[in-house]
């Protein structure tokens, strides 16, 4: 599978022959956080260059070194190669959707009925068995009177300057992941999505504001009211939230995007 302007995705399979060790222990070691391929809406795994990269150093690591899995994972967050285990995972969010739920005291019944999905997804949310897409999390978010910066634990003083190991990470549903490039702020929420092949946000959604998006790579579609826009490298845009929205990846490789939002309520 092709980028536009990028070396191609790989495949778990060519993937594991270039690195010299099995898939299983590749899932395994993702699983550690020591790579993070996309996914496609059918689940499968995408991975790039410098995933191959990460694994070839634990690959040396492990057979040259000695190092145990674990081992492994702490030299290389020592390094700043890779993030916390926390950071992106949905077990962050499971655990705080579930406990804005037992405040209200509402079941998981009231709640998926009011927000207008199943009970066992929900279930499934909260366990953090599944993670949810960027127009359910807003759902839920609008639902709890709170709002989606929530699930990034994005409390804290505001710092002016944010390297790449340090954004705040969410993975919003299948093959979207959001990386909030500051925080502290009352006028600005800015992110850098990334979007995998024929993922999107899901169902549209709507909230207070203003969004401008600017397309850094790939393609984006985003529907406002029923109409579709196309955009592509170089392209912005710019519109109201309260206009029901949703957008996808309709590309064969990923997509990047510098998203803001004003205010901060997205």
């Amino acid at each position: 599978m092709k980028r536009p302007g990028a070396e191609p995705y790989l495949k778990i399979g060519e993937v594991a022959k270039m690195v010299g060790v099995s898939p299983s222990v590749i899932r395994s070691w993702e699983s550690l956080g020591l790579a993070r391929p996309r996914r496609t809406a059918s689940q499968y795994r995408l991975y790039t260059r410098e995933d191959v990269t990460q694994l070839k150093r634990a690959r040396f690591l492990r057979k040259v070194r000695g190092l145990n899995a674990a081992a492994i994972v702490q030299l290389l967050r020592r390094e700043g190669k890779i993030r916390p285990a926390g950071d992106g995972n949905a077990g962050v969010i499971g655990a705080h959707l579930r406990q804005l739920r037992a405040r209200r005291r509402l079941s998981l019944a009231q709640v998926a009925r009011a927000v207008g999905i199943s009970v066992g997804f929900l279930s499934a949310l909260e366990r953090s068995q599944m993670s949810g897409s960027v127009g359910t999390l807003r759902k839920l978010a609008r639902f709890y009177k709170t709002n989606i910066l929530d699930f990034f634990n994005a409390g804290g003083a505001t710092t002016r300057q944010i390297r790449p190991a340090e954004r705040k990470v969410l993975e919003a549903g299948t093959g979207v992941r959001m990386e909030l490039l500051a925080w502290g702020n009352t006028t600005m929420e800015p992110h850098l999505f990334r979007i995998a092949p024929e993922a999107g946000s899901g169902d549209p959604y709507t909230h207070e504001g203003e969004e401008f998006i600017y397309v850094l790579r790939g393609e984006l579609a985003i529907t406002l009211d029923g109409e579709e826009h196309r955009l592509k490298p170089g392209d912005s845009f710019y519109f109201e939230s309260a206009i029901p929205h949703r957008w996808r990846n309709p590309g064969r490789g990923e997509t990047q995007v510098l998203w803001v939002n004003t205010p901060p309520t997205f």
